[in-house]
């Protein structure tokens, strides 16, 4: 599917409202583990909760138990506390230390009919890090990194068929976009050695769904599932500028770079929902998410450059991924302090589908274990506040890379999230 630049415009601005300034985070994959501020602070235990804004984005069958028009205004901040790439001549934490994510969602009951529709703008996820002004193999200092970023604009519909059963669908209308900075300024060895490279704006729009339900068995216990539609993310339309200093070529711009073999995956989510007393919540969540088929081989291309001495191909090989599938199992409490107060925790869980010889410090989508504690506290009959923290407990990787030599990349990072919401 193609989409016009006129087109393309005013949608990816929007989407990049939600998104981040500076990317460096990965949790489940490249995935977020939860999206607002309740599925967040329940570790993503959310599939059979859902009942904001944000199940657009987890359920959208939990979208019918909004009974009045909702707006909620969501945001986040992770600080990376041990962003560190490794090698012979490194130990480096990444500079982007702070990211801002934020998002929204509006629902509202449709007149006459057991539906709730709404829309809402979601960062969906991303990976990424800095790594400023770093010793290379050619005995120079130069800067790696790599940010990407994914976001969302979701319209959606749940419907009460019975009055047990909901059933709901959302439209995906996906943003990702890339920059690379590899060495840039580092050539060695002439027109056939190694060239370092910047890549800039390259960025796809495409869109995807997904179908969910909630079945209430008993007052106390609900079931749910999703299904969630792979969505391809090309790259295209962006600029690489490569360095041929050491064949006499200086600065070279290619002004056709696109990178492909970047997808959000194939998902199937269940879960369960159970009060076993008024005041306690318990959530339920198993997630297979199939990255072998979403991310296998990175290829990097540009094209078109400005010095007809240059190679017509910017000569980068395919990086292997071959990621794996992931069984994520997220399991989420919340409790009733008291009429105007409830309590919220959870535990998320899923392995690191990257495999070890495929590991690069420019996409270390390695985190495995979440924790998560906050609260919601009413306002006024109006007006709800929700926040806590995540922490992404510590991980590291140590791999062989090519150029580079036996390497270790750490991750850790502690992300604040809050929300606002408002009801009429």
């Amino acid at each position: 599917m193609t989409y016009s630049r006129l087109f393309i415009l005013p949608i990816s601005t929007a989407l990049a409202l939600t998104m981040l300034s500076s990317t460096a985070f990965a949790t489940n994959g490249i995935n977020l583990i939860g999206f607002g501020a309740e599925s967040s602070l329940m570790a993503g235990a959310d599939v059979a909760v859902a009942r904001d804004t944000s199940a657009l984005n987890t359920n959208p069958a939990g979208l019918t138990q909004i009974k009045a028009p909702l707006l909620d205004m969501f945001g986040s901040i992770l600080r990376t506390t041990d962003l560190v790439h490794k090698d012979p001549r490194n130990e480096e934490h990444a500079s982007n230390r702070y990211t801002p994510l934020g998002g929204g969602g509006y629902a509202r009951p449709l007149e006459d009919t057991s539906c709730t529709a709404g829309i809402g703008f979601f960062a969906q996820g991303g990976a990424g890090g800095v790594f400023d002004k770093i010793r290379t193999p050619f005995g120079n200092r130069d800067d790696l990194s790599s940010l990407f970023g994914i976001a969302k604009i979701i319209p959606g519909i749940g419907c009460q068929v019975t009055d047990r059963l909901s059933l709901g669908a959302s439209l995906n209308i996906v943003y990702a976009s890339i920059e690379q900075d590899f060495f840039a300024n580092t050539s060695f060895g002439g027109i056939n050695g190694f060239s370092g490279y910047k890549l800039e704006d390259a960025a796809a729009l495409r869109t995807g769904f997904k179908i969910g339900m909630q079945y209430r068995v008993t007052p106390a216990l609900t079931l749910a599932a999703t299904y969630t539609e792979k969505t391809e993310l090309p790259l295209t339309g962006g600029t690489l500028v490569a360095d041929y200093s050491s064949a006499g070529l200086g600065q070279v711009k290619y002004s056709d770079a696109s990178v492909k073999g970047f997808a959000l995956p194939r998902e199937v989510a269940v879960g369960l929902a159970f009060k076993p007393a008024d005041a306690w919540l318990l959530s339920f969540k198993l997630n297979w998410m199939n990255w072998d088929d979403a991310i296998n081989d990175v290829k990097l291309r540009a094209t078109k450059p400005n010095n007809p001495a240059a190679p017509a191909v910017y000569p980068f090989p395919t990086a292997p991924a071959d990621w794996k599938d992931q069984w994520v199992i997220a399991t989420g409490v919340a409790y009733n302090w008291d009429d105007r107060t409830t309590i919220y925790a959870g535990h998320n869980y899923g392995k690191n589908p990257i495999p070890r010889v495929n590991t690069n410090p420019l996409l270390a989508g390695i985190l495995e274990h979440h924790l998560t504690f906050g609260a919601a506290r009413k306002i006024d009959q109006n007006w709800l506040a929700t926040g806590g923290v995540e922490w992404m407990l510590p991980v590291s990787v140590k791999y062989n890379s090519q150029l580079l030599g036996d390497s270790e990349i750490r991750n850790e990072a502690i992300v604040l999230h809050f929300m606002l919401s408002r009801r009429w």
